[in-house]
């Protein structure tokens, strides 16, 4: 079930900036830094509202939340923000928790560095053959020029795909990539990715802002036996093909 939150609503509005100076909150008690792209900075503050909203606490909004009732959620494993992981093995290791919004200041001075190159590194060129659209289906990651030459392929009936948007719905009527097959959010994926079990052989690329709530469902339909799954590294964040927004 895909639950549906308005954003314009005056409970949203309230609970969003009640959000923003609890992640304002972690910074300081942390001493870390937000991310330098603050697009992403901002689906997570909204990821953790919608949260908030829904189950009555700020679940990281990057992984699935367990349980039918409250009960059943204290009882699972998931993640509270700020999180565990995060702070205990992630951020120490790699400068970064896993969504992305909590850095050292080391990691955001370097993730402000790559935003800078991202452009330049991106060279693949469109008209691909339909050959190398195959081998790029079957790579773990993919970027957006890749995408955008998937997708046109597609269309000219060369080669067939799924494109998977793992964010929210109100992410997803906010703006999404133009061709989107299906939307399943991280928050419920087990539940939502169910539309695809008949299409397993198909491949599937996913992406979400930034590349991490997609890679995480990434690894679970490969252990769901999806046969080929590639994550859009960057996320629609560095798209620049066409997209869509409202319902």
């Amino acid at each position: 079930m895909i639950n549906k939150i308005d954003v314009n609503s005056e409970e949203y509005q309230i609970e969003f900036e009640l959000t923003k100076q609890f992640t304002d909150n972690v910074l300081k008690e942390h001493n870390l830094k937000y991310n330098p792209n603050d697009e992403i900075n901002e689906s997570i503050q909204m990821g953790l509202t919608r949260n908030k909203m829904i189950y009555g606490k700020r679940y990281c909004p990057c992984f699935m939340v367990i349980g039918e009732t409250q009960e059943q959620r204290d009882k699972e494993d998931n993640r509270l923000c700020p999180c565990t992981p995060a702070l205990t093995n992630e951020i120490p290791n790699t400068g970064s928790c896993h969504c992305g919004i909590f850095n050292t200041e080391q990691k955001a001075e370097e993730l402000a560095k790559q935003e800078d190159t991202h452009d330049a590194v991106a060279t693949h060129s469109r008209g691909l053959s339909k050959q190398e659209c195959e081998e790029i289906l079957h790579k773990e990651e993919i970027n957006g020029l890749e995408l955008e030459s998937l997708l046109e392929a597609r269309d000219l009936g060369m080669i067939k795909f799924n494109l998977v948007d793992t964010r929210e719905w109100m992410e997803w009527v906010g703006t999404r990539i133009k061709g989107t097959d299906y939307l399943c959010p991280t928050t419920s994926f087990y539940q939502s990715v169910q539309e695809l079990a008949d299409q397993k052989e198909t491949p599937v690329v996913v992406y979400c802002l930034s590349g991490s709530r997609s890679a995480y469902c990434q690894r679970i339909m490969e252990n769901m036996g999806f046969s080929s799954v590639s994550n859009l590294d960057f996320g629609i964040s560095y798209y620049q093909g066409e997209t869509l927004s409202g319902e």
